[in-house]
């Protein structure tokens, strides 16, 4: 999964203070145990001094090394009988005088070769959910929370359908989205006016595909361009802000058409998009604007890409926002 830099240093920071923490618990458990039961201690000791012994063995002029190293052989032997008669007498688990590993698949380096270890995308994905939920918010979003009964069952006469059934065709289409998504998952566009669902909808999918493991960035139009303003003229190292919204699994650009639009930003959007279409990788963009301010507003270029190479969902109703405050709800 393509975690940010951020999220990924956060994880290994993590994984290192366990990692540290596991030796020193080692340390002072197999400490205790040897305070208790100093044979125990010495013939480890002992144990642990045989290659150095064989190796000796072996250089010794004045020994035949065959018989010196049938010596050695005799005496661990006869160590390893008492240090197991101790260990069963005592009742000390032999586990407990070893030095196990956080992670026995990579030792707690978080890595097997180039490839990161589940122990480490575990810590990944928990790094993740948190900085979602800051991006987020404390709203808390989930697809049993969305309710369509705040949408019109009326048959609209442009729509030829009832707002209602319409939005349940958009819900059931985003739950089918988030359950299956896929680093080849389609890119999406949010289209409707003010309070009408698509930023609740996006945070329903941006939560569902990131407890499933996947990398999600979640950014509101006007973060997203400030992060490559910041980037561009404040001298920022290249990449260190807005490299997540090119590598994330998931991109999901909020509210867009809020931002204060420039021939900077109109640059930076088209190097999204195209940029992520050209790799493949699965966005979704949810925006107020109709089809052709989309056009005036960004470029033909940005216009063709979303409205082409997007599945466009069209939200329709009253604005859900309005309902909920006048029953008194959130």
């Amino acid at each position: 999964m393509a975690y940010s830099k951020q999220v990924q240093r956060r994880a290994e920071a993590r994984l290192e203070q366990a990692r540290q923490q596991n030796e020193l618990d080692c340390d002072r458990r197999i400490a205790a145990i040897y305070e208790k039961y100093p044979r125990l201690a010495a013939i480890d000791r002992e144990l642990r001094r045989t290659s150095a012994k064989v190796y000796a063995a072996a250089f010794r002029e004045s020994q035949d090394p065959a018989q010196a190293m049938e010596r050695l052989k005799q005496e661990n032997l006869a160590l390893q009988r008492e240090r197991d008669w101790i260990l069963e007498s005592e009742n000390i688990d032999p586990e407990d005088l070893e030095r196990e590993p956080i992670c026995k698949t990579c030792g707690g380096s978080g890595w097997r070769g180039a490839v990161m270890c589940e122990c480490l995308q575990e810590l990944c994905r928990q790094e993740q959910k948190k900085e979602l939920a800051q991006q987020l918010g404390p709203a808390k979003e989930s697809f049993e929370k969305f309710r369509l009964d705040v949408y019109p069952d009326r048959i609209d006469p442009k729509l030829q359908v009832s707002p209602r059934a319409l939005m349940q065709r958009v819900y059931q289409s985003a739950v089918n989205y988030a359950k299956t998504f896929g680093l080849s998952s389609a890119s999406l566009l949010f289209m409707g006016a003010t309070g009408l669902g698509k930023t609740f909808l996006s945070g329903c999918i941006a939560r569902a595909v990131a407890d499933r493991g996947f990398a999600v960035c979640y950014a509101p139009a006007g973060k997203l361009f400030s992060d490559f303003e910041t980037e561009k003229f404040r001298l920022k190292e290249d990449g260190a802000l807005t490299g997540e919204y090119f590598e994330t699994d998931l991109l999901i650009i909020d509210d867009l058409g809020t931002e204060m639009t420039t021939q900077f930003t109109v640059s930076a959007l088209y190097q999204i998009i195209n940029g992520r279409l050209l790799s493949g990788k699965p966005t979704i963009v949810s925006t107020n604007l109709p089809d052709k301010e989309l056009e005036a507003r960004y470029s033909a270029q940005i216009a063709s890409r979303l409205l082409g190479a997007y599945t466009l969902y069209q939200f329709c109703g009253n604005d859900v926002r309005m309902v909920r405050r006048l029953e008194g709800g959130i």
